[in-house]
């Protein structure tokens, strides 16, 4: 461990190799943190955790995989302040109305969406408890609160995300730790980029947000990082929705 290792804050990115991850971590180092980042690509995951960092290939469904990686996280920096469960999918085109969706499609959404932030938040909880601090930002989305069409999975799993979020902000706030969860609408990434990059789509997509647009990863990230900071100390429990004021009408 290195004196400025010693000296940061640390926190934990899921799913950091890209899109809304890779701008949280740019994000997160910008203020001074030492990034631990998780991802299935290894190379980007070392690229966004930077020289100071740790990158970590892991899939967030198996319980060796996280185990393994907090392990090495802990061993490493010798704490955790932020764990930012970030890691998500929105299923295949196959994962649409309920009635046609394969069960194995819903089982794959499910366990990365939900099962994912189950074991990542298990395995960081006891550094966090043995501290008595942390917080615990759990990316969620505006489909958890209003149903997209033709999403079964997705919306359930985002749904789970947001009260799995509450809970941990109930169970843990007398051991110091805080919990909250981001709420994005539609942002453009590597993941959206399929529907977004078709401008009739696109224009049906904005045409629903009172701002116009569709977001950028890095707005999203700057909500992640102020939570990050401390600064809002007294919140948690809380879904910040960052949509443009999609669920405003």
């Amino acid at each position: 461990m290195t004196d400025r290792q010693a000296a940061a804050r640390v926190a934990v990115v899921t799913g950091g190799a890209s899109g809304i991850g890779r701008a949280t971590c740019a994000a997160l180092s910008d203020d001074g943190f030492t990034l631990a980042v998780l991802d299935l690509d290894l190379d980007a995951a070392k690229l966004a955790a930077g020289p100071d960092g740790l990158g970590l290939r892991v899939d967030v469904t198996s319980p060796q995989d996280v185990q393994v990686a907090f392990d090495a996280i802990v061993t490493t920096f010798g704490r955790i302040d932020v764990l930012v469960n970030n890691a998500g999918i929105t299923g295949s085109a196959a994962a649409g109305i309920c009635h046609e969706t394969p069960v194995q499609e819903w089982d794959r959404v499910l366990a990365v969406n939900v099962r994912g932030l189950f074991l990542c938040a298990r395995a960081a909880l006891p550094t966090m408890l043995a501290q008595g601090s942390g917080h615990l930002i759990t990316l969620a989305s505006v489909a958890g609160q209003v149903a997209f069409p033709g999403r079964a999975a997705y919306v359930t799993s985002k749904g789970a995300a947001l009260m799995f979020a509450k809970s941990l902000a109930v169970d843990y706030a007398e051991a110091g730790i805080r919990s909250n969860a981001v709420c994005p609408g539609m942002v453009y990434t590597p993941m959206t980029a399929w529907r977004l990059d078709q401008p009739d789509l696109r224009d049906l997509v904005e045409a629903r947000i009172p701002l116009g647009r569709v977001a950028h990863p890095e707005e999203i990230a700057e909500t992640i990082a102020v939570l990050a900071s401390g600064r809002l100390s007294y919140l948690t429990g809380a879904a910040l929705n960052v949509d443009g004021g999609w669920t405003a009408i």
